[in-house]
């Protein structure tokens, strides 16, 4: 099985009695695990050994949203130091508050479950000795979170629960550590989630705990400043990686207001800034992989929205007249007819001039001539043939008389 083309290696394995037996060993472990960590959580031992427990059985099956949140409560109510109304954000050199009153020894977390698999222990092992040559200070007990998190993500970059407690642990720095401490933290994060989409570019769940990031390090209780033309340039490069890259162009949708906004672009600025986008998505439209691509064509209707809606239009350019978007709109439908020339099989380029037609139409407020309606006839006859799932939607276009 692939996904977005990183391939994932499937594991087939022979159910002999051994292995069956292997399995059985297995699912005992775990439960026993389970049980062992729903004790101790609510016997409220809020200790190193129960959040190495926990690591354990995350390592396992990191899908377990209630163990990430038991994990969470492990760390404020037991390990992180105790936060004041009045107290300042703590330093790298502050150590933890007294761990909970009730331990756990090693000889009873061995008797009670059996060592994990090799490359697990190594983990735990590495969590271990980390947490407590540090002396268990704030920061250190972040970055050994933070450290244990990483494989997990790299095993399941699409589990939820891993990128949403990844980011509360970075947050809880921010109310804990130091501005600048816990800022280094988010710029260290930023560099991650870079690597992380080099090796899945099209990864929503990474493009979305960008976002995030970003939000953070922009923000002025982390003494942020704006990185929209950085996040611009970033999309950019990303797009001409992979122009079907979904997240890519939406990010780049996302970031034009703010960018414009923060150039101070008058309407010439943003009228070259406009035509600079319709040019980059007819080049990736005119790519020879890509006329079938869905991503380009809904970055392309999103440009054209700017010009059809009023409140899209404000977003790139506010003070372009209804008379300058006929013309944009009238180039527009000419550059679609030249594209059929070749392919003719793509959907997309008869849904965008059935649809820009009959918007033009409205915007010089008079009815489709015989020759717009007789074009409109023909692109729905396309359409039918090639996208008959939607044949109720080239039905409404028909009993509207194609005008």
């Amino acid at each position: 099985m692939a996904s977005h083309n990183v391939p994932r290696p499937a594991i087939i394995e022979v159910k002999t009695e051994q292995s069956r037996l292997r399995e059985q060993n297995q699912i005992d472990e775990y439960r026993a695990l389970v049980d062992l960590i729903d004790v101790k959580i609510t016997e409220h031992q809020y200790t190193l050994q129960v959040l190495e427990l926990t690591s354990k059985l995350l390592s396992k099956n990191p899908e377990y949203y209630t163990v990430w949140n038991a994990r969470r409560r492990l760390l404020t109510c037991g390990l992180f130091p105790k936060l004041s109304a009045s107290s300042s954000p703590l330093t790298a050199s502050q150590s933890t508050s007294q761990i909970g009153t009730t331990t756990t020894s090693s000889a009873d977390v061995s008797s009670s479950i059996t060592n994990s698999s090799t490359e697990s222990k190594e983990i735990l092992d590495n969590f271990d000795s980390q947490t407590h040559r540090k002396n268990g200070t704030t920061l250190e007990l972040i970055k050994s979170d933070l450290g244990f998190i990483f494989p997990l993500m790299i095993q399941y970059p699409k589990c939820y629960w891993i990128w949403n407690y990844r980011l509360w642990l970075l947050k809880e720095g921010n109310a804990r550590l130091e501005t600048h401490i816990a800022r280094d933290l988010w710029m260290h994060e930023l560099a991650l989630v870079g690597k992380m989409l080099v090796r899945d570019s099209r990864n929503f769940h990474g493009w979305g705990y960008r976002r995030n990031v970003v939000a953070e390090l922009e923000s002025p209780k982390l003494n942020g400043f704006s990185m929209a033309e950085a996040e611009f340039e970033y999309t950019t490069k990303m797009i001409k990686a992979n122009l079907s890259n979904f997240s890519a162009w939406h990010r780049r949708s996302k970031l034009i207001p703010k960018l414009l906004n923060e150039r101070k672009a008058d309407d010439a600025t943003r009228h070259d800034f406009l035509n600079s986008e319709f040019e980059l998505i007819t080049e990736a439209i005119y790519t020879d992989a890509y006329p079938y691509a869905q991503s380009v064509w809904f970055y392309y209707q999103f440009l054209m929205s700017t010009l059809i809606e009023p409140t899209g239009s404000s977003a790139i350019n506010p003070n372009c007249t209804l008379q300058d978007r006929i013309v944009y709109l009238s180039k527009q439908l000419i550059s679609l007819k030249d594209m059929l020339d070749g392919a003719e099989d793509c959907k997309w380029i008869y849904d965008a001039l059935l649809e820009y037609t009959l918007v033009l139409c409205r915007m010089r407020e008079r009815e489709a001539t015989p020759e717009e309606r007789q074009d409109c006839l023909l692109w729905l006859s396309e359409l039918r043939k090639l996208d008959p799932l939607r044949n109720g939607r080239w039905g409404d276009f028909r009993l509207a008389g194609s005008g």
